[in-house]
């Protein structure tokens, strides 16, 4: 197994600095798409993401805000890829360690503002050996940041999160709500769920986890969970009861 990179001295780009946008000497556009050490311009995201990191506990007195560490945050696909190239992936990471991607701004917690309405989608892969956890991490990693898990004008996808445990991986996709509106928020404030019936709420939760199914290319007969985060700390575990099943 290899040593660890150290997760606050990561570099932003494949070179390993900052990637400016540009021209060649003779004046031709490179991508990262046609040279991924020698690009010269940069792709810029729909949002900023950050990565995060739980480092696994010591023992039973680590509290969890000092095992959470924000890594870096970028807004460009060159980024992106300077931060994947340069990070220990997680089929090497240490058991109950965690990798999160949340745009800027999100902390990966139940209780960020952000989030203490919502829940998430997530699949737990309990045969670790047949699976390439590294691909499938990738993939959900791309399908966040590319926009893909939903239509533009659901505004419900937070972040993306892997887990590291002894009997399995487990991935998750959070939502901002659980197909109900967000008390307090105003008319306008689509993002929020206002304006959308119960239904059309479930609908859009609905359609994310069928994507994020189709993501980590699981059969038909496997299923993905939906489950709300106030009910995953009422029963003091990830595992709640599932809402939603797709």
């Amino acid at each position: 197994m290899s040593e660890q990179v150290d997760l606050t001295t990561i570099p932003i780009s494949p070179e390993g600095g900052n990637a400016d946008g540009g021209k060649s000497d003779d004046g031709a556009t490179i991508t990262v798409f046609h040279d991924k050490e020698h690009f010269n311009v940069k792709h810029p995201l729909s949002n900023r993401w950050t990565l995060w990191f739980t480092k696994p506990a010591s023992g039973k007195g680590d509290n969890w805000n000092d095992l959470l560490k924000e890594v870096i945050t970028f807004e460009s696909v060159e980024e992106f890829w300077g931060v994947y190239n340069n990070i220990t992936p997680v089929s090497e990471l240490a058991l109950k360690s965690d990798y999160h991607l949340f745009k800027e701004g999100v902390r990966p917690e139940w209780e960020d503002p952000q989030n203490k309405h919502g829940g998430k989608w997530s699949y737990q892969f309990k045969e670790k050996r047949s699976i390439n956890i590294d691909e499938l991490w990738l993939h959900t990693m791309l399908a966040a940041i590319g926009e893909t898990l939903e239509d533009e004008e659901d505004g419900e996808v937070m972040g993306v999160v892997v887990n590291v445990r002894k009997a399995f991986f487990r991935v998750g996709v959070w939502t901002r709500t659980i197909g109900k509106s967000i008390p307090g928020r105003g008319d306008g404030d689509v993002a929020g769920g206002k304006g959308r019936t119960p239904e059309k709420g479930r609908e859009i939760l609905l359609n994310i986890g069928q994507r994020f199914k189709a993501t980590l290319k699981l059969p038909p007969n496997e299923l993905v969970e939906f489950s709300g985060h106030t009910d995953s700390a009422h029963s003091g575990s990830t595992r709640a009861k599932a809402k939603f099943t797709a």
